[in-house]
């Protein structure tokens, strides 16, 4: 491939390796600013000279947090990044929608080029708008709610248009995401907006389906029915948050100006009340999970799973490091929240473990039944009309990539899979056997994006999954094999409860 690529908007130039071509800071979508500000992704304007593409675009407007060092104040954000190998032929796409909790990321973050070029992919990794600006509502403001599912539907529109400049095959996009990124993925399965636009999905440690109970983030956060919210309540928060501020007054005249002219920095301090994407829109006409549970969404194979302890990473950060410990006396406490009668009975179904601290049973708690469930529950319905595998990552030795407490076991926590696919800036401290679990998880998810399957020659077979059964693929290093999920998790215990 040559370092000037033809856009359908005009020419951009990449750089050039060995193995892989890198094209980075390519605009999809007008920048959001001024009297874009919460509205629906724009055409880009084109452009005939060459425009450099060796350099990632601003990531979207955030504050630092404890799980991603990110600052940024600069709306003009619509920006990916494309990864292709240097070989001839069509490929296979991979478009990555990246994780952080819905405020925070950015696509540049994850270095595709050891996943393109082993696998032989084209991997496009884009920023959208988070938290206030992605995913804000107001009364009469259009689209409420859903504006960074629009950017992520205006980047798999480019791909469609793009990507065969690069190599990519515009009829084989597989969309993947973790965490933030693959619940995100669930509202596109049932988008109307998102039909035909990508034809594989992989979901990794999504919550389309979580029911959370209280305090599985973070001490104080409520529990949840459900992570999407109707448009008129989510529209109620955000009246009644910009009254409280001052952001608007109705003697100034018109109450969306007046929001558009409020300084990013200041939105910025309320960005984690806006992480939840609402329905009864054009954009998500039904509740996702809703449509989910009932089959009616977009017939394309998945493949989905989770980290053996994903809640590890929320007790361990948010808890242990925050100087909150969970000491078995408050342990009770957080049980009583979080399940009121029940507390007693799941103390009761815990306590023939041996936990060497009360925060790893709280844990355990937490990524069994808001976790694990919600993952069983979603390949439950999924697997009823498509082909779907589910898999579950159990590296308990995996490298740390996060501040986690010193002494504090993390174990396989959320998110632990992303050193194994991705280079994220540091070099991964993996051993011999976890290189190759990580070329083998890329093998996985690239003939998964090839053909709907993620087997191949070479690779322990994979089972697609079958309601009942209660096994899943296990990846860890030295062991991928079938393993019983739903008795590792209690999830009896959790359903009959």
């Amino acid at each position: 491939m040559n370092d000037i690529v033809e856009l359908t908007t005009g020419p951009v130039r990449g750089r050039v390796f060995e193995d892989f071509s890198l094209f980075q800071g390519i605009p999809y979508a007008a920048p959001p600013t001024g009297e874009l500000r919460w509205r629906a992704p724009q055409p880009v304007q084109p452009w005939t000279e060459v425009r450099d593409a060796t350099k990632p675009g601003n990531p979207c407007p955030q504050t630092a947090s404890a799980f991603a060092n990110i600052q940024s104040s600069d709306e003009d954000c619509l920006y990916l990044d494309v990864t292709a190998p240097r070989t001839a032929g069509t490929k296979p796409v991979m478009v990555w929608l990246h994780g952080g909790g819905g405020t925070n990321g950015s696509g540049s973050a994850f270095d595709a080029s050891r996943l393109a070029v082993d696998e032989d992919v084209v991997v496009v990794t884009p920023n959208f708008r988070l938290g206030i600006l992605g995913y804000f509502a107001f009364p009469g403001l259009e689209d409420g709610g859903c504006f960074g599912l629009q950017d992520q539907q205006a980047v798999l529109r480019w791909v469609r248009d793009n990507i065969a400049a690069f190599g990519g095959d515009p009829n084989n996009v597989t969309l993947f995401g973790e965490s933030y990124g693959a619940f995100n993925i669930g509202a596109h399965l049932v988008a109307p907006g998102s039909a035909g636009l990508f034809h594989r999905a992989i979901i990794q440690s999504g919550f389309a389906l979580m029911r959370p109970p209280a305090n599985t983030f973070m001490p104080g956060q409520p529990g949840l029915s459900s992570m999407w919210m109707p448009l008129p309540e989510l529209e109620h928060v955000g009246l009644q948050l910009a009254d409280q501020l001052g952001w608007v007054l109705p003697k100034k005249g018109d109450l969306l100006q007046q929001l558009r002219e409020v300084e990013v920095d200041e939105l910025l301090q309320m960005s984690s009340v806006f992480t939840r994407p609402a329905f009864g829109g054009q954009v998500l006409p039904q509740a996702p999970d809703e449509a989910l549970r009932n089959g009616q969404f977009h017939d394309v194979p998945v493949l989905l799973g989770s980290n053996r302890d994903e809640a590890r990473l929320f007790v361990g950060l948010f808890y242990e490091a925050a100087g909150q410990p969970v000491t078995t006396e408050r342990l009770a406490h957080l049980l009583e929240q979080a399940f009121g009668e029940n507390a007693a009975a799941v103390a009761a179904e815990y306590s023939a473990d041996s936990f060497d601290f009360a925060s790893l049973e709280w844990a355990q708690i937490l990524t069994d039944r808001a976790w694990a469930l919600s993952t069983w529950e979603l390949a439950e319905a999924l697997s009823g009309r498509s082909e779907t595998f589910v898999y579950e990552f159990a590296d308990r030795g995996a490298p740390h990539i996060l501040p986690f407490p010193p002494g504090f076991p993390a174990g396989a926590y959320h998110s632990a899979e992303l050193l194994y696919q991705f280079d994220l800036g540091e070099p991964a401290d993996l051993g011999e056997a976890q290189r190759k679990l990580a070329r083998t998880m890329n093998s996985y998810w690239a003939n998964f994006a090839r053909t709907g399957d993620p087997n191949g020659e070479g690779l322990p077979e994979w089972a697609p999954f079958a309601s009942g059964d209660p096994h899943v693929q296990q990846l860890a290093p030295e062991r991928i094999e079938r393993t019983d999920f739903a008795a590792d998790h209690r999830l009896e215990f959790w359903r009959e409860l």
